[in-house]
């Protein structure tokens, strides 16, 4: 899935879109993706200017973005303006390597469970095949008026 299809799937854009490239998916079971951290990223302005370094928060998004990915795929769906995907849970949340600028990150999200609207995943990020973060995640699904 290139960043055209990603683009068509998720409502984000510049500069919380955190997703570059799915490599891999298993509609229903997982799915790897890429997102590539730049020194031009707004971010780094202020986190940390004597040494760059990428928030855990967002590499948290980063697995949400696309475990959401995952569910539009699982579920044969392409969401509307009207649907939005939210946060239910972040799980077991663990930092374990900094990210810096000029790092992939790939991430590899896997659903546990989907279960009346509410979706559990594990998710890892993975640089140079290092964890630098993993978490597991609930999300949901809504339509907004």
């Amino acid at each position: 899935m290139d960043i055209h299809q990603i683009l068509k799937q998720l409502p984000h854009r510049y500069p919380i879109l955190l997703v570059d490239r799915v490599l891999e998916v298993e509609k229903g079971t997982r799915i790897r993706a890429l997102k590539n951290v730049t020194i031009n990223e707004p971010v780094f302005t202020g986190h940390f200017p004597h040494r760059p370094v990428f928030p855990g928060v967002l590499m948290l998004e980063a697995l949400a973005q696309t475990a959401a990915l995952l569910a539009f795929e699982t579920l044969g769906i392409t969401p509307d303006d009207r649907t939005v995907y939210y946060f239910a849970g972040i799980d077991g949340a663990r930092f374990k390597r900094p990210v810096e600028p000029g790092d992939q990150l790939v991430m590899d999200v896997a659903l546990l469970r989907m279960k009346a609207g509410i979706f559990k995943f594990q998710g890892t990020v993975r640089v140079d095949g290092e964890v630098a973060c993993e978490a597991e995640l609930m999300c949901t699904m809504r339509s907004i008026a």
